[in-house]
């Protein structure tokens, strides 16, 4: 290997091995941002439930749905999720809901 080429440090950082796996890739890229958001906003309501120490079922009832709604809304694979149902949620648990835009560069995982 000649020496203007640098090897790649090694990580465990999930999000900078899955980086370097979409390179300059638009739709990997794409389809990753949608998976990251998904699984977000899934863990965002199993916290939040958690959090308030409520069952399925208990938050199903305050938020007038049924406890496989909820299952649903938490599952990372899950692509219905709405800002409505969203909304049902934080006000059922006494919270507000925020939802705001970041650089399309930044990748986290919650």
């Amino acid at each position: 290997m000649p020496k203007t080429e640098q090897k790649a440090q090694k990580t465990r950082d999930a999000v900078k091995i899955l980086d370097r796996m979409i390179g300059d890739d638009s739709q990997l890229s794409h389809l990753a941002n949608e998976a990251l958001v998904k699984a977000e906003v899934a863990r965002l309501i199993y916290d939040v439930r958690i959090k308030s120490k409520l069952t399925q079922k208990q938050l199903a009832e305050l938020v007038g749905t049924t406890q496989s709604v909820i299952a649903r809304l938490e599952d990372a694979d899950y692509m219905g999720h709405c800002l409505s149902m969203l909304q049902r949620i934080a006000t059922a648990v006494k919270m507000r809901l925020e939802v705001r835009f970041v650089s399309a560069g930044r990748r986290t995982m919650a």
